[in-house]
């Protein structure tokens, strides 16, 4: 039987509400306004800073890691979703399952080409590996300096970045030593956005993506003074096997902000430049 409050004999009162948050005062540390420095700040097992990037070189020579010829390609596949979630905050663990149920062997060429920028950069290694690369550059358009040439791979597809707005679609390329996308065309904004904010180029191509081989090189020169100006398109060498030849790169409708994004490496380092 269901009886309505009204018909208990009961004399109803509002009493008055105090709140204790004594459980959250000796639970919690509360440091606004009065942070304790000389506390250090312990980090879970699984929670990893993010690398440093450094801002976009003039020349850069840049290894194609991954062709995708698939007429659309999902920010699922180019970062899988469901388990590796756990990595999110772990972008070097979370970049190692980029592409992995659709280029297996991508990360492993992405890795080579990032070990080879790190000794060039950290280390002054010249890169005997890539002489062959240069010496051909070098005969065709010269003014080459492998020394001041940042190194770095790209991923070619027909329709990238379909599906969710996930920005570790481009954030764990970047990770790996992603400095740009070919693509015919972007199959959203979000993806083509992400790119950018990560300072990766979003490059589009007329040509059919099969004119791109995992394995080729595309050499840029004269970067940061494209970015600079309003041009939407921009010269490039593409070396293959067998032969070296020039093609132009479209830049898209890039805005003033997105070019310095571009130009300081990524998002953070131009809200950190813009803050000092």
């Amino acid at each position: 039987m269901l009886t309505p409050a009204t018909d208990l004999d009961i004399d109803y009162s509002e009493p008055d509400y105090h709140y204790d948050d004594s459980a959250y005062r000796n639970r919690v540390y509360n440091g606004f306004g009065h942070p304790d420095s000389e506390v250090p700040l312990k980090f879970g097992p699984n929670i990893a800073d993010w690398p440093a990037f450094a801002p976009a070189a003039d020349a850069m020579l840049i290894k194609i890691a991954s062709v995708i010829t698939d007429p659309v390609t999902t920010t699922d596949e180019l970062i899988p979703s469901g388990e590796t979630s756990s990595y999110r905050s772990n972008p070097e663990k979370l970049s190692s399952f980029a592409l992995s149920r659709k280029d297996p062997l991508y990360v492993g060429r992405a890795k080579e080409m990032r070990a080879f920028e790190k000794e060039r950069r950290t280390d002054g290694k010249h890169i005997s590996a890539l002489d062959g690369v240069f010496a051909r550059l070098s005969e065709v358009c010269g003014g080459v300096d492998p020394d001041r040439t940042m190194l770095g791979t790209l991923v070619c597809a027909v329709k990238p970045g379909d599906g969710s707005a996930r920005e570790q679609a481009a954030s764990c390329q970047r990770v790996l030593g992603g400095l740009a996308n070919i693509a015919c065309e972007y199959a959203t904004k979000r993806y083509r956005s992400n790119l950018i904010n990560w300072g990766m180029l979003p490059f589009t191509t007329e040509e059919p993506i099969s004119s791109f081989g995992v394995g080729d090189y595309i050499y840029i020169s004269g970067l940061r003074e494209t970015l600079g100006s309003d041009a939407d398109r921009i010269s490039a060498w593409q070396v293959t096997e067998n032969s070296v030849r020039r093609l132009s790169l479209g830049l898209g409708n890039l805005s003033r902000d997105e070019r310095d994004i571009i130009l300081a490496g990524c998002l953070i380092n131009y809200y950190k430049k813009e803050n000092n």
